[in-house]
């Protein structure tokens, strides 16, 4: 089913966030540039996630069919 496939990848991108604050953290030469590369990342992927619920339907109420 493609909606979890596109939910998916928007966990892959948190997950990315999360290690990318875990090695600013060890280095701090890129640490003050990594939350703004963060932020668009997160903002990225909440967006891939509204467009995905939009137009492939909620995942929570079942409804996958294509608008």
């Amino acid at each position: 089913m493609p909606i979890k496939a596109f939910l998916n990848e928007v966990e892959h991108l948190k997950e990315v966030c999360l290690r990318l604050d875990q090695l600013g953290e060890q280095h701090p030469p890129v640490a003050d540039q990594l939350p703004i590369i963060c932020g668009n990342i997160r903002n990225s992927a909440t967006l891939l996630e509204v467009l995905v619920t939009i137009k492939l339907g909620n995942p929570l109420d079942g409804d996958y069919s294509d608008p």
